[in-house]
């Protein structure tokens, strides 16, 4: 498989093509050339000069991030740009990126993986964003607690958690959205929700989330969008045949 083949299935596979007007980051192919023959894939959250390092070290041929280098308009290529750019263009190595259809997507975006994770049922879309769903809501039948959801995602303080923990001891109607999206609990307010998890906190969120009697769980930016790239990755074996390791650079935020 060359890069062009492997971007033809990334568009394919998590449809590109319904966020082209919604998210400002240059989803598919960022660096490389399209012949370059692909047999080894680094899938990482972020596009980082240590990823393309350890991406390098691991001998891939290509790299698939969930936060990439290009985001919606044209900058100069100096800098800590400029340092990554030319690592990837001196050792020949493919850089792909998928954003929002990384959180959006049911099988193998973050939030559905995280919904799948807690056994929630009756699973539907949540969270509008410039107009598309990019998150997940579902019922938890028997009751989870704040400390087994967090266990069940792999989220402690070490890695960036913050619980607001205002709502019900056991949260049943829980909603999704993985990232820097803490204003989206004012959707799963409106929907009745016992529960929201997220990545980052926020402090505008906090009077309002024990005013209105939710919990949110903010497991970290980081660390609430391991998911979709390590699913993603397993695809790649799946699918495509193809070497696929997750390289895990946590930022603790």
């Amino acid at each position: 498989m060359n890069t062009k083949e492997l971007e033809t299935f990334i568009h394919n596979r998590l449809h590109l093509e319904e966020f082209a007007s919604s998210d400002i980051s240059l989803n598919g192919l960022q660096v490389g050339s399209p012949v370059k023959e692909i047999k080894k894939v680094v899938c990482a959250v972020d596009a980082s000069l240590e990823t393309f390092k350890r991406a390098h070290e691991e001998g891939a041929d290509a790299i698939f991030v969930h936060h990439g280098l290009f985001w919606g308009k044209s900058i100069a290529i100096t800098d800590s740009h400029y340092k990554r750019v030319a690592f990837l263009i001196t050792h020949d190595i493919s850089l792909f990126a998928a954003h929002l259809p990384l959180d959006a997507h049911p099988a193998l975006g973050n939030n559905g993986v995280m919904a799948r994770l807690l056994s929630l049922e009756d699973i539907t879309p949540f969270g509008s964003y410039h107009g598309l769903d990019i998150g997940y809501k579902g019922v938890s039948k028997k009751g989870l607690t704040i400390d087994e959801i967090t266990n069940l995602l792999g989220f402690s303080p070490e890695k960036g958690l913050n619980v607001l923990p205002f709502g019900k001891e056991k949260i049943h109607k829980v909603a999704i959205v993985s990232g820097g999206a803490s204003r989206e609990v004012l959707q799963a307010i409106s929907i009745g929700c016992d529960a929201y998890i997220t990545g980052e906190a926020s402090h505008e969120m906090y009077n309002i989330c024990k005013e209105e009697g939710i919990t949110m769980i903010c497991g970290g930016h980081y660390q609430s969008e391991v998911f979709g790239v390590q699913a993603f990755g397993k695809a790649l074996k799946d699918e495509c045949k193809l070497e696929a390791i997750f390289v895990d650079i946590p930022t603790a935020l």
